[in-house]
């Protein structure tokens, strides 16, 4: 199967969270990144066809998911929305800024397929019910999209990762803990259960960045 290469890239505290709280933006906690981890950040992005984000993530942080700390190009952003439940006046859906593609399910009513349309959005159909990655992705490499960025949420997360779409991890580790049961984590899902189903990684690189440490993963 042709499909791109794809990097998780994330911020997490040291307690593995991803927000302050379940349902506030992880922008606030990304006000602790300081200009060194914010580059690092932006110039993966600078070398990435494509990054994608969950629609969850679109409605809380409403992100622009654009370059702007390095040179570089915006990359396509590709947002997964099974019902399609993305408000109309998103950030991503200025297409003036850069392309983006809404991946829908077949169960999308056409008016709702017509208004994201309508708005500049490239609507690709992946899935009966929810979006299918594994349907998804080599559709997106037909669309030029080589190397794939995945900035979360944690649902997004544990979808690639349960059907070993993942090449690669790369944690930006703020030092703070939150705490909390129902805080998000990196991935969600119903999780593996057993050492003999998790998905394995080996280390890549470990560095500091800033007063953060940066570490690397890929696919063992």
């Amino acid at each position: 199967m042709k499909r791109p290469y794809v990097l998780i890239v994330s911020e997490v505290t040291i307690d593995g969270k991803l927000t302050l709280a379940k349902g506030v933006s992880s922008k606030e906690i990304m006000k602790l990144m300081d200009e060194e981890a914010n580059r690092y950040l932006h110039q993966i992005r600078a070398e990435c066809d494509g990054i994608m984000v969950g629609a969850n993530t679109v409605r809380i942080d409403n992100p622009n998911l654009t370059v702007r700390y390095v040179k570089g190009k915006n990359p396509t952003r590709i947002i997964p929305a099974s019902t399609g439940d993305i408000p109309l006046d998103a950030n991503v859906l200025n297409t003036d800024v850069a392309p983006t593609v809404i991946a829908v399910s077949r169960k999308v009513p056409a008016e709702r397929l017509e208004k994201l349309k309508e708005r500049g959005a490239q609507v690709v159909v992946a899935g009966d019910e929810r979006v299918d990655f594994v349907e998804l992705l080599p559709k997106l490499y037909e669309m030029g999209i080589k190397k794939l960025m995945v900035e979360g949420g944690s649902k997004v997360n544990w979808e690639l990762i349960k059907n070993d779409l993942v090449d690669e991890i790369r944690l930006i580790h703020l030092p703070v803990v939150v705490g909390g049961d129902d805080v998000p984590s990196l991935v969600s899902g119903e999780g593996f259960k057993t050492l003999e189903a998790v998905k394995r990684f080996k280390i890549k690189r470990v560095f500091q960045c800033g007063n953060q440490v940066i570490t690397e993963y890929e696919k063992s």
